[in-house]
């Protein structure tokens, strides 16, 4: 980390220094804002120890200055007699969202990432991963601890699900209440501190999935205080909208940019993932996003600093990563989900929902891997629409694309995993497809090992909300006719579906879980090691026949080729993409079937020297092409 000028001063919440601490707030509509201060480990009901009325600024902000207190007092505001709140923009609730806010001194903790300036996009191998049911513990600490384990399997940038406080004990993330507060639940600001410094030093970004398009059903007050919070105009899956664009918008935006810079530069964080942008409307002339990304890159200038910005977009839309000077919002790049969604309905055979707008064939997945998106201005079968933008001119490591994701596993009733529900050996030939594109590749936590564990969608709110969400649950399921009977859907408020969701990471050191991790790792460092393999370099993808893809890769000097057998034996005939060069000839440098991979079974492919590979079960060869003269 740089030790550069940072252009980052916090204007809300509390901020404390060695005389006292300073409290400032946007109120607009309260006539009388009071802080109120509670003894140490206090809570409402037990009394303030102090009130103390608040003042406007020049600039319309609700501020006071209190000496004589400092970091861990516990305070909250008062609005006109009613309350206490917590702090809108608190760093941390330690007893909850609902209760008192604490005072954090974010400029104490001891980085040692001194040096560090981020990953850049075309090094970046995503690892997406819950805090909470990552590691037995489900905190900071034990999830810095596994760090290690990650940066030896090759990954270089860990995103972790939203970790801004929820209600209750277990949440995926999105429900989201404090937005500036790591939840409680996995530990304290400085553990989160501590995360990402051992990060770094292990050479692993750190991503974090921030929310800016709803806050959660319970806990959550910032229209208590700003009540020009919501859209009046726009509205989402989850209620109201939020308001960028409407009357008194400028201060809901400073909320949300001011949330972006804290993570960057009180935690260090090296990207935001910004959950559902198509969710965020905005008919600004700017629109908040683009807004957001100058004010990010903006602040880093003179640091050396690399943050990148990426927008999960079911809309396709080139707009999202074209510059700002053609009018885009110069994202770095966009979670591309066409092609999970191709290869999930030709190897599980999925059809319901979205699913019915792809076939699944192998010239359909090898048309996506090559633009990008399969949606580029075509008309949706299931809603009669036209669907996406052009992807040409966009650099492919632009599009962030996985074989799973949070939403791709959780979303199903029973939180299967791909890997649940099709055979290892065709996990291992789809896994080394993904890793053979130049895209960016996002693994799910546990894939590496295809891991037994589902994860489920899970929930810790109060009764009444509680039996609302669990009815929700089943009503959405019911039109499915594999989910006719409610009962079998699992429960988001038992803690029982909470615990299934955990990873376990015994089970790596047995079979078939070993050798896939082996697999993992060794694609992982084919991945970063071979020249033909770096971001810009000559790329193919072909389908070859109606169940094999071939995906060669260039340096200039040799290549690549990754033959892959999706779903069942047989073999894969390249074509001309198969020719290896004057001189040349094609040597396996690894199959999904290899003896040190220590399978149980094995059911190796024959490879012939013009490509050709025969598979007796699913799976993936791996050539490369050298000197005629050499051997395998």
């Amino acid at each position: 980390m740089t030790t550069s000028p940072v252009r980052f001063v916090p204007r809300l919440g509390a901020t404390p220094d060695e005389h006292g601490t300073s409290f400032r707030v946007w109120a607009p509509a309260t006539q009388l804002v009071e802080v109120v201060l509670f003894p140490e480990g206090g809570a409402p009901a037990d009394g303030p120890t102090a009130v103390r009325p608040m003042q406007r600024d020049d600039q319309g902000f609700c501020v006071a200055r209190i000496d004589g207190i400092g970091p861990g007092t516990r305070y909250a505001y008062r609005l006109n007699g009613r309350g206490p709140f917590p702090d809108p923009a608190s760093r941390w609730q330690p007893d909850g969202v609902h209760g008192p806010s604490m005072v954090i001194d974010w400029t104490a903790f001891a980085w040692t990432d001194h040096g560090w300036t981020g990953v850049p996009l075309e090094r970046t191998v995503l690892y997406e991963l819950h805090v909470g049911t990552f590691t037995p513990e489900g905190t900071f600490a034990a999830a810095a601890a596994r760090l290690p384990e990650l940066a030896d399997l090759g990954i270089t940038a860990v995103e972790l699900m939203p970790i801004g406080d929820f209600p209750g004990a277990r949440n995926w993330g999105y429900d989201g209440a404090a937005p500036f507060a790591p939840a409680r639940v996995y530990g304290t600001p400085d553990d989160l501190r501590r995360f990402v410094d051992r990060a770094h030093a292990l050479g692993l970004a750190v991503h974090l999935d921030v929310v800016y398009n709803h806050l959660g059903p319970d806990g959550a007050y910032q229209a208590t205080f700003n009540p020009h919070f919501y859209s009046t105009s726009h509205s989402n899956p989850w209620g109201a909208g939020i308001n960028f664009d409407g009357p008194h918008a400028a201060s809901v935006r400073e909320y949300f940019i001011e949330n972006a810079l804290r993570w960057v530069h009180e935690y260090h964080i090296d990207g935001l993932r910004l959950d559902a942008t198509h969710a965020i409307a905005d008919d600004s002339a700017r629109h908040f996003i683009a807004e957001l990304k100058q004010r990010i890159d903006r602040s880093l200038e003179g640091t050396g600093r690399l943050v990148l910005v990426v927008a999960e977009d079911e809309r396709n839309l080139n707009t999202i990563v074209r510059r700002p000077d053609e009018g885009g919002w110069g994202l770095d790049a966009v979670w591309a989900d066409d092609l999970h969604h191709q290869l999930r309905v030709a190897l599980a055979g999925d059809r319901d929902g979205y699913y019915a707008d792809y076939d699944g064939s192998a010239e359909a997945i090898a048309e996506t891997a090559r633009r990008g998106w399969f949606y580029r201005g075509q008309r949706s079968p299931r809603t009669g629409r036209p669907r996406g933008t052009d992807s040409a001119g966009i650099p492919l490591d632009r599009f962030i694309v996985c074989l799973q994701n949070h939403d791709q596993v959780g979303n199903r009733a029973f939180g299967e995993r791909l890997h649940h529900q099709i055979p290892v050996a065709a996990w291992r030939g789809a896994s080394t497809f993904l890793l053979a594109l130049p895209e960016t590749p996002l693994l799910f936590m546990g894939q590496e090992w295809a891991a037994t564990s589902p994860f489920l969608y899970f929930t810790d709110h109060h009764d009444e909300l509680g039996r609302q969400v669990t009815e929700g649950r089943r009503r959405e399921f019911a039109r499915f006719a594999a989910f006719g009977d409610p009962g079998r859907i699992p429960d988001p408020q038992d803690p029982a579906t909470f615990e299934r969701s955990r990873l376990d990471w015994a089970e790596r050191t047995r079979e078939p879980h070993a050798s896939t991790l082996r697999l993992y790792r060794r694609l992982l460092e084919l991945r970063r090691t071979s020249p033909a393999m770096r971001a810009g370099r000559p790329f193919q993808v072909e389908a070859a026949g109606h169940d094999g893809l071939v995906v060669r890769r260039d340096d200039g000097e040799g290549a690549l080729l990754f033959v892959v057998r999706l779903r069942e034996a047989g073999p894969v005939v390249p074509g001309a993409i198969a020719d290896p060069g004057a001189g040349l000839r094609w040597n396996t440098l690894l199959t999904t079937e290899d003896d040190w991979l220590g399978l149980a079974d094995t059911a190796p492919p024959i490879v012939e020297s013009d490509g050709r590979v025969v598979f007796q079960r699913p799976g993936a060869v791996v050539l490369k092409a050298e000197s005629a003269e050499s051997g395998r």
